[in-house]
C-alpha cells in the first residue's frame, strides 16, 4: 500500500470511527484498519487490570480470551516500558510467551505492541499486531502510535457514551 493509499485509509477510518459509540462497535473497526494499513495478519487488545496484575484480551482475532501476567510476554514488556515494542523475531526474545502460540495453534513470527493510555496518561492496556510479512518498520511505529492514541481516545469516549 502506498503512502497516499494509507493516508486515504486513515481519513476513511477517522470518518467511520465517529459513528461508533461502544467498544463492541469500535474495536473491530480499529482492528481492521490497523491491520490493513500496517499490513499485519492479526490484532489483539489487552486490558490492564492492576488489581489482578494481569492483562486480558477484549479483542483477539481467531482465538478465545488470553490472560497474561503483567510481568510476562511482549505485552508485559510494553506495559513495563510504556512505549512501543517491536520484535521482528518473536521466538528469539526471552520475553515472548511461546505457550500462547501452543494454546492457540497460531504461530507468531513478529509483533508490534503499543501501550494504551487514558486521559490522565495512565496505562490502561496494550494494542498488539502480529505477523507482518517482512517485519515491522519505523514507518509502522508511526502508524501504531496513531492507532494506539485513537484506541485510547475511543475507550474514553465509549465510557462517556455508556454513562
Amino acid at each position: 500500500m502506498t503512502h497516499a493509499q494509507k493516508s486515504s485509509k486513515l481519513v476513511e477510518f477517522g470518518q467511520q470511527i465517529l459513528y461508533k459509540k461502544s467498544l463492541p462497535e469500535g474495536l473491530p473497526l480499529i482492528s481492521t484498519y490497523s491491520k490493513e494499513i500496517i499490513g499485519a495478519d492479526r490484532s489483539s487488545m489487552f486490558i490492564y487490570s492492576p488489581k489482578k496484575a494481569e492483562l486480558w484480551t477484549t479483542l483477539a482475532d481467531g482465538v478465545e480470551r488470553i490472560v497474561v501476567p503483567v510481568d510476562k510476554g511482549i505485552v508485559g514488556k510494553t506495559l513495563e516500558l510504556k512505549e512501543i515494542v517491536v520484535e521482528n523475531d518473536a521466538y528469539s526474545n526471552p520475553a515472548f510467551l511461546a505457550e500462547v502460540d501452543k494454546e492457540t495453534g497460531y504461530t507468531t513470527h513478529n509483533i508490534i505492541a503499543a501501550p494504551l493510555f487514558n486521559e490522565n496518561n495512565q496505562i490502561v492496556g496494550v494494542f498488539e499486531l502480529l505477523n507482518k510479512e517482512g517485519g515491522y518498520t519505523k514507518e509502522d511505529v508511526k502508524y501504531m502510535k496513531f492507532f494506539a492514541r485513537s484506541l485510547g481516545n475511543f475507550i474514553e469516549l465509549a465510557k462517556l457514551y455508556e454513562g
